[in-house]
């Protein structure tokens, strides 16, 4: 056999790497098993091959790559008994020895005389002993000590820190298990009733170790613990206590609803019961805290966040809505109940935060959004309707306030039965006659229901008619800022009724301006309460649609740092209006541009045209975003992603996007964002928005992919969410300038490692990236092709052209004499990296076209010296790979091509010239290795 033919041969490869290993040279030995997995075409030969391989990193004590070699080998031959050796061992040395003893017990079931195998079981057998050992002893000296009654003030410390290391216990395996079998609940129960807040906290953070992926413990912990004591504790005054019980309860909920996950292979699933009697009571439990006297506002808001998390279906796909039907039936009149509430009432019901009636009006969205018919809808509005009109009939003036409340918490939400509700007889005119109160609570409550009444086209008319007076004159007489500040919100609600159109004003010239200019004196007014200040806002929101008011704001540094600031806080109501005011000032709204013949047509016909404000223009927007950044906006939208709030709705997080994508359209800017945190907060806006926000979002993910060093912009782990981000923006339903940058930002993440070269085929992105390689736009075309360039590397897709029965190869070539050079490049790139670790396609290359050698000439003659270079490399591997190719190309002008290339000179890369020189050198070779064949024969 020749050189060139063992070159080729995997089994010869095999036997060097068998022959190395055994002289103690591994390291070689990992390259020539690594070598002949490349050229293997079986899956027998693979399964040997990796399993060897595995043995040289054990050997060389990289042990996630040996355990990663050996499952390849029993992927492709599950029977293989050394490579589940192999992998135990490896489990063994990472510390994970339940997967270790399964594999080694698996082992010893095969071949039980293997003295190997049975020694390495007991060797398992007693380290796992000895670590359930050591954590039984932990956990008993950990109870001992928090169960002691009698501990004084100096060991309290202790039993802070014993309670701590409970936590971290609970968040291993054995610790979880060893702990729940050692009546560790009971234990937590008492931990509950503690005084010491860190105590509380620990029990929780405990429980949430026990609950994870772990469904049969969760309905455990459910029954024992009651959900009264765990709803107790998350109504608790202390927020931070509040917070992690909340967070518990989510725990739970996922633990119910998704069932166990477990790692461990060969292990299988317990017959478990259904868990809905127990999802039931927790959420039962939910509803009860909604008008209870006793539990805090935080904790209501807690409350009212989980069921917007568990209720609705995540998917409407999904057709069950049961969940969504039983709260609504057993409890939308105790969330009504929270919607009515007036604090400022004696006896107005339950303590609210300022962020509850936003929540509660989220959470009625979310509940009606969710129904299927006409019928669900319909009982939904009837159930509201009445409970409206219970309130609204009586004689007392509280009782209308409630009514009055609930319908703007209505109008906020599910907007649709917030308008019926207002239709009832006498409702409008009670809100308007209570606007003229001289009691500031009944003002505060008609106005706020006004001002939400405004923005519903059934009203939107009758309140402008009606309503403006009203407004203009709280603004001007009215003593108290409270009522001050949501009349003139009311106002600039009416004030922006025509949008962005320039020509459609609603106030007089320059009122706008002055409202605008009073909306940012209240805003950086820090005496206020925050309330008031995220009032000016909202006012701020309205405003912003004209061109003037953007660019007043822009120019006021204090007043756009003020609402940085208030994003930041914990007034979670204002993160829409701020959302909203940054839509506006980037312009990074939805602008549908009118035929130009339309306009024509509109104007002969004497109808209205939208009109552009001239401030609206590319180069005051990129001047506005500038400023903006300068204002530290970034850091602002950064917090409010971080927001576990029922305020960040899916809308608010489509604003988000929006205003990101607009920041991040400059490439001098991106860096300025991705340094304050942008490129973090961009992926979970990719995945948890509205389908519009999603591609805003991943748009925003591209730009900063191309141009910034993404291991930079998305350190750690965080690179590997990007892709999927970027592979949904390969779709027809993306503008071809989405499709462009993803792929652009695909290219640079395919060229980083194999790891994300493997990402990105499983996210089943090849087959789209190959579609895009037909695109007729030659920039899309162009860079799908230097995907697959990058992505040529990993031994699946160079698979892919190894097949028969495709054109994959024969398109390489084609393109490869095309006349956009930055194709010509990719096409050549991709030809030379596949024929230098695929030397079998060099044969087939000849068969894609019969213009074939034109086209490789075509590519050794380019003035351009990166297609030279690709050119020489495709002639060289084509030499190496086969005698009767050679000859083709030694017996062409190519021979002639090759001997000026290999003479350098002036304008000529060294690296070109030296290939070109590597490529007469092998054709003297091969002619006199066969010329002393010939002589001997």
């Amino acid at each position: 056999m020749s050189v060139s033919e063992r070159e080729k041969d995997p089994a010869a490869v095999k036997e060097e790497g068998n022959t190395l290993f055994k002289a103690g040279d591994i390291q070689g030995a990992v390259c020539c098993y690594t070598r002949a997995l490349k050229l293997s075409d079986t899956q027998a030969e693979s399964a040997v091959l990796y399993r060897n391989r595995s043995a040289c990193y054990l050997k060389l004590e990289e042990y996630n790559k040996a355990e990663a070699d050996a499952s390849k080998a029993l992927d492709n031959d599950p029977g293989d008994v050394k490579a589940r050796f192999r992998r135990a061992q490896a489990f063994q040395k990472l510390g994970r020895l339940d997967q270790a003893f399964l594999d080694a017990q698996r082992c010893a079931q095969l071949e039980p005389k293997n003295k190997a195998f049975q020694d390495l079981l007991r060797q398992l057998g007693a380290q796992i002993q000895q670590k359930l050992n050591s954590t039984d002893a932990r956990v008993q000296q950990m109870f001992s000590l928090l169960l002691d009654g009698s501990a004084n003030e100096s060991d309290r410390q202790k039993v802070r820190l014993a309670a701590q290391n409970l936590v971290v216990l609970s968040r291993e395996d054995a610790g979880a298990e060893q702990i729940f079998r050692n009546d560790g609940v009971k234990l937590i129960q008492k931990l509950l009733q503690s005084k010491q807040e860190d105590v509380v906290l620990s029990a929780l953070r405990t429980l949430v170790g026990l609950c994870t992926g772990h469904q049969s413990r969760t309905m455990a912990i459910v029954n024992e613990l009651g959900m009264e004591q765990l709803c107790a504790v998350m109504g608790s005054g202390a927020s931070t206590v509040s917070l992690a019980a909340c967070h518990l309860l989510q725990v739970m909920f996922e633990a119910l609803t998704e069932g166990m996950k477990r790692e461990i292979r060969g292990k299988d699933e317990a017959i478990l019961p259904e868990p809905s009697k127990e999802l039931r009571s927790m959420l039962r439990h939910l509803l009860e805290m909604m008008p209870a006297a006793n539990v805090s506002g935080p904790g209501r808001d807690n409350a009212i966040n989980l069921l917007v998390k568990q209720v609705p279906r995540k998917s409407l796909k999904n057709p069950d809505n049961s969940l969504t039907l039983w709260v609504i039936d057993q409890g939308l009149k105790k969330i009504l109940e929270v919607a009515g509430t007036v604090p400022e009432l004696s006896g107005g019901g339950p303590p609210l935060t300022d962020n509850s009636h936003m929540s509660c009006s989220v959470l009625l969205s979310k509940l009606y959004d969710d129904l299927k018919s006409d019928n669900e809808r319909e009982n939904f509005n009837k159930l509201c309707e009445e409970y409206v009109q219970q309130y609204f009939s009586r004689s007392g003036l509280d009782a209308k306030l409630r009514a009055i409340q609930t319908v703007s918490v209505l109008l906020q939400g599910p907007s649709d039965v917030g308008n019926r509700t207002l239709e009832m007889s006498g409702m409008i005119d009670a809100v308007i006659s209570l606007c003229a109160s001289e009691d500031v609570t009944h003002q505060q409550v008609a106005v706020e229901a006004l001002i939400h009444a405004a923005g519903k086209a059934k009203r939107a008319s009758f309140i402008t008619a009606n309503g403006v007076a009203l407004l203009k004159d709280l603004y001007k007489k009215s003593e108290n800022d409270r009522i001050r500040v949501r009349a003139l919100v009311g106002l600039c609600k009416l004030g922006s009724a025509g949008g962005t159109d320039f020509s459609m004003k609603q106030f007089a010239e320059g009122s706008t301006l002055k409202l605008a200019k009073q909306c940012r004196k209240w805003l950086c007014n820090e005496s206020l309460p925050p309330t008031s200040r995220r009032w000016s806002v909202e006012g701020l929101a309205y405003l912003t649609f004209d061109a003037d008011v953007k660019e007043d704001l822009v120019e006021d540094k204090n007043a756009l740092l003020a609402m940085c600031e208030l994003a930041k806080s914990e007034d979670k109501t204002v993160l829409f209006a701020v959302g909203s005011t940054l839509v506006n000032c980037t312009n990074s709204y939805e602008v549908e541009k009118p035929d130009p013949q339309m306009v024509e047509l509109a104007k002969y016909a004497k109808q209205h045209v939208p009109e552009e404000h001239p401030k609206d223009a590319p180069s005051y927007v990129e001047k506005r975003l500038g400023k903006l950044l300068e204002a530290g906006v970034v850091s602002a939208l950064v917090c409010m992603v971080k927001q576990e709030s029922p305020a960040l709705t899916e809308a608010c997080r489509e604003c988000i996007a929006r205003v990101f994508l607009a920041l991040v359209e400059r490439q001098q800017d991106r860096g300025t964002v991705v340094a304050q945190g942008g490129g973090k907060a961009l992926i979970p806006l990719a995945s948890d928005n509205t389908d519009v926000g999603k591609i805003k979002a991943a748009q925003a993910l591209a730009k900063i992919t191309i141009t910034s060093n993404p291991e930079i912009a998305f350190p750690g782990e965080r690179i590997y969410e990007v892709v999927r981000p970027l592979n949904s923006l390969l779709s027809l339903e993306c503008t071809l300038l989405q499709n462009f940058e993803a792929l652009m930002a695909l290219t640079n993440l395919a060229g980083i490692s194999e790891r994300l070269r493997q990402k990105i085929i499983k996210e089943k992105a090849v087959p789209k990236i190959e579609g895009y390689m037909f695109e007729e736009h030659e920039l899309v075309r162009a860079s799908a092709t230097e995907c697959m360039c990058n992505l040529v590397l990993s031994t699946e897709v160079q698979k892919l052209y190894l097949a028969t029965g495709n054109d994959r190869l024969k398109l390489l070539v084609l393109y490869c004499g095309e006349e956009d050079e930055r194709l010509r490049k990719a096409a050549a790139g991709t030809l030379a990296m596949l024929t230098a670790e695929q030397p079998e396609l060099c044969a087939r290359i000849p068969g894609t076209t019969t213009h074939w050698l034109e086209i490789v000439q075509a590519l050794l003659l380019s003035e351009i010296s990166d297609l030279r270079h690709r050119g020489v490399v495709i002639v060289h591997n084509m030499m190496q790979a086969e005698k009767s190719l050679a000859d083709t190309l030694m017996e062409s002008e190519v021979l002639e091509i090759l001997s000026v290339l290999a003479k350098g000179g002036e304008g000529m890369p060294a690296a070109v010239a030296k290939v070109a020189q590597n490529c007469l050198d092998k054709a003297v070779d091969v002619y006199l290795y066969f010329s002393n064949t010939s002589t001997s024969c």
